[in-house]
C-alpha cells in the first residue's frame, strides 16, 4: 500500500512539472481570430453582462483565464493584475479574467483580490474556455489552465503565454499591449 502512494505521490509530481515546464494544454494561436463571447462578469461586487465586441471598440483586451479563485496562484495573479491596471488603462486595454467558478464565488473574489480594480467573468458551462481553447486536460469538469492573452480591436490574437505560474502573465501582457500599442503610432 505505502508503494502504491509512494508511485501515485510520483505519477503526480512528474505530472505537474510536465505541466509547468511546457504547454500541457492548447491556446489559440497568434494570429486566430478572438471567439466572441458574452459572460456574467462582476466588478467590485457588482454584475453586469460582459460583451468582448463592446469592450474592443475601446481598445485591446487582455483576457486570462486562471484555475480557480481564491486559490494561491490564482489569488497572486489576481493581486498582481490589480497593481497594475492603472499601466494598462494607460495604453487602452481593459483587463478581465475568466474561471469556471459560477458569479457567486467571483462577486467576492473581484472584491477582495481583484480589489474591485477590474472585472471577473463567470464561465461555469466552460463555454468561453473551450472557444479559447484553455481548458486544464488533467482536470474533468471545465477547469481551465492559465492562459492570458492579448486580442487587438480587429479581434485577432496577438499574445499568448500559457504557464501555470503565475508569474509573468501580467509583465508578459502588458508588453504586448505597450508594442502593438507603439505600433499603432507608425
Amino acid at each position: 500500500m505505502m508503494k502504491m502512494r509512494i508511485s501515485a505521490g510520483l505519477a503526480l509530481a512528474a505530472a505537474v512539472t510536465g505541466l509547468t515546464a511546457g504547454a500541457a494544454w492548447a491556446d489559440l494561436p497568434v494570429g486566430a481570430p478572438a471567439p466572441e463571447f458574452k459572460a456574467q462578469a462582476t466588478l467590485g461586487g457588482a454584475e453586469f453582462n460582459f460583451d468582448l465586441d463592446e469592450a474592443l471598440k475601446k481598445g485591446p483586451v487582455v483576457m486570462y483565464f486562471y484555475p480557480a479563485a481564491f486559490t494561491k496562484g490564482c489569488t497572486v495573479e489576481a493581486h498582481e493584475f490589480a497593481e497594475a491596471i492603472d499601466q494598462f488603462k494607460a495604453v487602452h486595454a481593459t483587463v478581465i479574467g475568466v474561471s469556471h467558478d459560477d458569479i457567486a464565488k467571483l462577486d467576492k473574489f473581484s472584491v477582495s483580490e481583484c480589489q474591485s480594480k477590474f472585472p471577473v467573468a463567470a464561465d461555469p458551462t466552460g463555454a468561453v474556455i473551450k472557444a479559447y481553447d484553455a481548458k486544464l486536460a488533467m482536470f474533468p469538469g471545465g477547469m481551465s489552465g492559465r492562459i492570458s492573452y492579448v486580442i487587438t480591436p480587429d479581434h485577432k490574437i496577438i499574445y499568448a503565454y500559457n504557464s501555470l505560474s503565475p508569474d509573468k502573465h501580467v509583465i508578459n501582457t502588458l508588453d504586448a499591449v505597450k508594442t502593438w500599442e507603439a505600433g499603432q503610432k507608425n
